[in-house]
C-alpha cells in the first residue's frame, strides 16, 4: 500500500471511530433519559434516520451498550433497550456501591490539594445547578435535567478521581449509566420522598468527610446515598 492510500486509510478509520463515538453518545443518552422506551427495538433503519448516521457506527455502539447492559440482543430478533427490572437496579446499585467505596477510600488514602479543589468545584456546580431546578415548574426541561445530571456525575467522579485505578473509574462510570436511566425519572417526577428529600445535604455531608478523611463515615454516607435514591426509585416503580 503506497503512502497516500495508507493515509486515506487512516483518515477513514478515524472518521469512522468519531462516527462511532457520537452514535455511542446519543443512543446511550437517549436510552438512560428514556427517550428510548425499555423494550424498545433498536433496528439498524429506524436508527440511521433517527440519527442520520451509517449502518457501521451504529452497530458498533449497539455492541458498546450491550457490553454496559444497556441494550440487549436477542438471536434473529437484533437489539433492544434493556428492560427495566427492580433486581436489575438493586444489583447495579450494591455492585456501584462495592465499587466506588473501595475506590473512595483509595482516593482519601492517595488524595491531594488539587483533588480536594476538585470536589469542592464539583460540589459548587451541582449546588448551583441544584438551586435552578428549584425555580423551574414541574416538569423539568430536558437540557435542566441533562445539566443536573451531568454535574452529579461529576461530582461523584471527582469523589473517586485520585483513586489511582483507571479500571476502578470505568466501572464506576459504567454502573453510573445503568442506576441513572432509573434514577432519572424520579428527578423529572413530582415525588413527595424526592423533593422532601434534601440532596444538597447529603453530598455536602459526603464531600466534608471526605475531605476531612474521615474514610469510614464518607464511604457509609455514600452508600447510604445511594441505597436511599434506590429506596425511593423502587418505591416509584412499585406504585405505577
Amino acid at each position: 500500500m503506497g503512502w497516500s492510500m495508507r493515509v486515506v486509510a487512516r483518515r477513514e478509520q478515524s472518521e469512522e471511530g468519531t462516527l462511532t463515538d457520537l452514535a455511542y453518545r446519543q443512543l446511550r443518552r437517549d436510552i438512560i433519559s428514556g427517550a428510548l422506551a425499555p423494550g424498545s427495538p433498536l433496528r439498524l433503519e429506524a436508527l440511521r434516520t433517527r440519527y442520520d448516521l451509517s449502518f457501521s457506527p451504529l452497530r458498533e455502539a449497539l455492541n458498546r451498550l450491550h457490553s454496559e447492559r444497556l441494550a440487549v440482543a436477542a438471536p434473529l430478533k437484533g437489539f433492544s433497550v434493556a428492560p427495566i427490572s427492580l433486581s436489575e437496579m438493586w444489583d447495579a446499585v450494591e455492585v456501584r456501591i462495592l465499587i466506588e467505596t473501595d475506590a473512595l477510600e483509595r482516593a482519601i488514602t492517595r488524595g491531594g490539594d488539587d483533588w480536594e479543589a476538585e470536589i469542592v468545584g464539583a460540589f459548587h456546580a451541582l449546588n448551583l445547578q441544584s438551586a435552578r431546578l428549584k425555580t423551574m415548574p414541574h416538569p423539568y426541561e430536558a437540557q435542566a435535567v441533562e445539566a443536573m445530571e451531568g454535574r452529579h456525575f461529576e461530582f461523584h467522579m471527582a469523589l473517586l478521581s485520585a483513586c489511582g485505578s483507571r479500571r476502578l473509574l470505568e466501572l464506576a462510570r459504567q454502573f453510573q449509566a445503568e442506576t441513572q436511566r432509573y434514577r432519572q425519572p424520579s428527578l423529572i417526577g413530582k415525588s413527595s420522598a424526592q423533593t422532601e428529600r434534601d440532596v444538597v445535604a447529603e453530598h455536602q455531608a459526603i464531600m466534608a468527610a471526605t475531605l476531612a478523611r474521615r474514610g469510614d463515615q464518607a464511604v457509609s454516607l455514600l452508600a447510604e446515598h445511594y441505597r436511599r435514591t434506590a429506596t425511593i426509585v423502587e418505591a416509584g416503580l412499585t406504585r405505577d
